[in-house]
């Protein structure tokens, strides 16, 4: 099947392609749904905040702020051509209708290992969260492979079921997740008071080497803020809703992480546990605001949250998925979609299944909940920032191909991509233990695998 709206960009916006899926499906407030849940803001306000904070302490909020416009550079970027197009394959899409073959099997296949991974990773903090509250209620917890399975297979059928389910399910999970966690932020900026912490205003004792490889982790936080270009035509009116859907999530997820950043390092003033060594942050600062039973409810929520983003990653990875088939980068089999919901059945079940497979071998080495998602997450990470360097690069040659050549357009491409090399140059150096040390090795490998099979192919690719 020919993609022929992707194949070029001309000055005219292409019509979107539905490749089988239900169109107009999404409003607004449900297509930005798909993208917050990617991003799962309460985890990273529970889990992310810390490891951030034990890399740059008091410098944690400018960690963030920096993630942040990194963060609004990669939309701005991904705004130049979801403005023109809309297509489930979303980033490889938009880099295979611009520059060479080869760039866009790059993208293609670092997008699908960063959805899969991600969807591992917090399938990995669901199964902590559930190992957490089942030790607290119950003095009991389920068996890893239990837990996984049950969190991938439900995904995966809400998933198939109905994206416009699926959709409202991930917004009204991150509403009352975020709600959660807001209150307790408001009421122990109340009992602490309205005062400005010196202390991270003058960056005491921070040390500016570190702030690199921080930088690293609180970008995890925002991986997936794109994934509502996966959508493609589900979303009514895409070539609106999309990019304005990126770039709020980019916004409001930034917000977000500086509010939670600098609050909890300012509300462990006095505490006798370190905010790097604590297992669950916000339960402690609502103890200390006065209402635990909110930190209870936060947990709760940062593990339901967790599953909305396997859901969203289930959801992205699928169309993804759909996408390289309709392309012949994968087998045709995987073309298929459901005639009763519009979903894409087989592409949802490879990715569901992949996310269990890949969590399940990491449970019977003896990794826990937790490093499952900062080993998956770490993995995830290079895939992301290959397809988010690509489709920057591409910025230029798709602006200069419509007669809308920029200097400032151009400039702004160039620096996201060298900052994101940095980025990627800083994470590589950052790994200090054997195990983060093997994952860029680990999709060194994946990449090249994937370019043998592209090599291979007789027949060129259908961009």
């Amino acid at each position: 099947m020919s993609d022929q709206f992707n194949t070029k960009v001309t000055g005219q916006q292409a019509s979107p392609q539905s490749f089988g899926l239900h169109t107009g499906a999404l409003g607004a407030a449900e297509t930005l749904a798909q993208s917050v849940s990617a991003t799962a803001p309460s985890t990273s306000s529970s889990l992310t905040i810390p490891l951030v904070f034990a890399l740059a302490g008091n410098g944690t909020w400018l960690v963030y702020l920096m993630a942040t416009v990194v963060i609004l550079l990669v939309g701005f970027c991904i705004g130049r051509f979801a403005r023109i197009s809309a297509s489930p394959g979303s980033l490889y899409s938009y880099t295979a209708q611009t520059l060479p073959p080869t760039f866009g099997i790059l993208a293609a296949w670092g997008l699908l290992i960063a959805y899969i991974a991600t969807g591992a990773s917090v399938a990995g903090g669901a199964l902590y969260y559930v190992g957490l509250l089942s030790h607290q209620f119950l003095h009991w917890a389920p068996q890893p492979f239990v837990t996984l399975g049950v969190v991938c297979a439900l995904a995966g059928y809400i998933a198939f079921r109905d994206v416009k389910l699926s959709a409202e399910v991930m917004l009204w999970i991150e509403i009352a997740s975020v709600a959660l966690v807001m209150a307790v932020l408001a009421l122990l900026i109340f009992k602490v008071g309205l005062r400005l912490d010196l202390d991270q205003v003058r960056l005491k004792g921070v040390h500016f080497s570190s702030l690199g490889p921080a930088l690293v982790l609180s970008i995890f936080s925002f991986v997936g803020f794109e994934s509502a270009t996966t959508l493609g035509a589900e979303a009514r009116n895409p070539l609106r809703t999309i990019p304005r859907a990126v770039l709020q999530c980019a916004v409001l997820a930034g917000l977000f992480f500086i509010l939670c950043s600098y609050s909890e390092v300012l509300g462990f003033h006095g505490v006798p546990t370190n905010l790097a060594e604590t297992s669950s942050p916000l339960h402690l600062l609502a103890a200390k605001a006065g209402v635990s039973p909110l930190g209870t409810g936060i947990d709760i929520g940062a593990m339901v949250s967790m599953f909305a983003c396997v859901l969203a990653c289930a959801t992205a990875a699928a169309r993804v998925i759909l996408r390289m088939s309709h392309a012949g980068i994968l087998p045709a089999s995987l073309q298929r979609t459901s005639p009763v919901h519009g979903t894409p059945a087989a592409a949802i079940a490879i990715s569901s299944i992949l996310m269990f497979l890949g969590t399940a071998a990491m449970a019977t080495r003896g990794i826990t909940g937790f490093d499952m998602y900062d080993l998956a997450g770490s993995l995830s990470v290079f895939g992301f920032l290959t397809a988010y360097a690509l489709v920057a690069l591409a910025v230029p040659f798709a602006e200069r191909r419509r007669g809308q050549a920029s200097v400032l357009i151009s400039l702004v491409s160039w620096v996201t991509v060298l900052v994101i090399v940095m980025v990627a140059i800083f994470d590589i150096r950052s790994s200090s233990d054997p195990a983060h040390a093997r994952i860029p090795y680990i999709y060194l490998a994946y990449v090249t695998v994937g370019l043998i099979i592209h090599f291979a192919k007789r027949k060129p690719y259908r961009t």
